[in-house]
């Protein structure tokens, strides 16, 4: 079967059946996949096609258009002339939209044919690509670029500079949660992010040691793949206790750690840390009496210990404790808790 022949059978199957009235096709891209990447219907409309429009000289679509042997015109027609190319002699006609949309021509349209007196061609918007799950983040990154580049705070900020603001994000999250309120959770969440894409991009300019978002994504993606043999490879795990030990083999090997310890911050809050020193303890089956001490300090120790011990979560149920305090200070001073 020769071009021509295959570029008329995909204009028959790309065609609806219906009177002779032509049709006009707004052909819809995203910058968030790579140019030339186009659903079938999106191929098929444009071989079939009597004419390819597009407003945008630089649209990133053009060479892949034309490589692919499609004429496409770079001309901003109106919406009456678009109809009195179609519709009399039932031609196809595509415009190749650009990233911000064709609202003139779609208004002009809309108008005409909300008359009641125009014969028009078969409208359709017809994605030619599609965003995949977490397409945005590209956004983000491509964002991100240009504040480092051109925002004079931004661009001087170094990984110690951003450090609190880390903390501060982390902690407004887990408010967020412990609040419930999902609209200021999904705030919180992207403020987390930002620090993520940030420090990565400071990170992209460091002289010696350089490394990207992609890096940074490409670890975590190995490492997460690497911990779930039973989801990646042949291992099974039947219950979330499973996956535990499942995770805790897989970290061991892989960090070689001389002590349960290794890996714990010491700059985290305090009942946090004793909770977490207590989970390593339990976990690798140690028996490690708490050290002899008088004072509030070894007090907290051995409740956060206990809390861990009992499944509960000590700096949580601290600040739920507080928030209860603080709840009545208020009620005190005759405010509204």
């Amino acid at each position: 079967m020769n071009a021509d022949a295959s570029a008329a059978d995909a204009g028959a199957a790309a065609r609806p059946e219906g009177p002779g009235t032509g049709r006009l096709v707004l052909l819809t891209t995203s910058h968030r996949v790579a140019p030339g990447l186009l659903s079938w219907p999106a191929w098929q409309v444009l071989r079939a096609a009597e004419r390819v429009l597009c407003a945008d000289p630089d649209h990133p679509q053009l060479p892949y258009l034309r490589e692919a042997g499609i004429a496409v015109e770079t001309a901003a027609p109106t919406a009456r002339e678009l109809v009195d190319y179609c519709v009399p002699e039932d031609r196809t006609a595509v415009v190749l939209t650009s990233a911000e949309g064709e609202s003139a021509l779609t208004d002009g349209l809309a108008r005409l044919a909300g008359s009641g007196r125009e014969t028009m061609p078969d409208l359709e918007l017809l994605p030619g690509s599609y965003d995949l799950p977490g397409a945005r983040l590209l956004d983000l990154v491509q964002v991100m670029d240009q504040i480092r580049a051109e925002c004079p705070w931004s661009s001087i900020r170094t990984h110690q500079d951003l450090a609190k603001y880390g903390l501060e994000e982390a902690y407004e999250m887990v408010e967020a949660i412990e609040a419930g309120d999902r609209v200021e959770l999904r705030e919180e969440l992207g403020d987390v992010l930002l620090q993520v894409v940030f420090h990565a991009r400071i990170a992209q300019d460091d002289p010696e040691e350089p490394f990207s978002i992609d890096d940074v994504a490409g670890t975590i993606v190995e490492k997460l793949i690497h911990r779930h043999p039973h989801v990646f490879g042949e291992a099974e795990a039947a219950t979330p206790e499973d996956v535990k030990a499942h995770w805790m083999r897989t970290k061991a090997v892989e960090k070689q750690r001389e002590s349960v310890t290794e890996g714990v911050p010491m700059a985290q809050p305090g009942l946090a840390l004793a909770a977490k020193l207590a989970s390593r303890v339990r976990t690798a089956g140690l028996e490690v009496p708490l050290p002899a001490g008088r004072g509030v300090g070894y007090e907290l120790l051995a409740m956060a210990v206990r809390a861990e011990a009992e499944g509960t979560d000590p700096e949580a149920a601290l600040r739920a404790a507080a928030r209860a305090y603080r709840d009545a200070v208020r009620a005190a001073e005759g405010g509204t808790p």
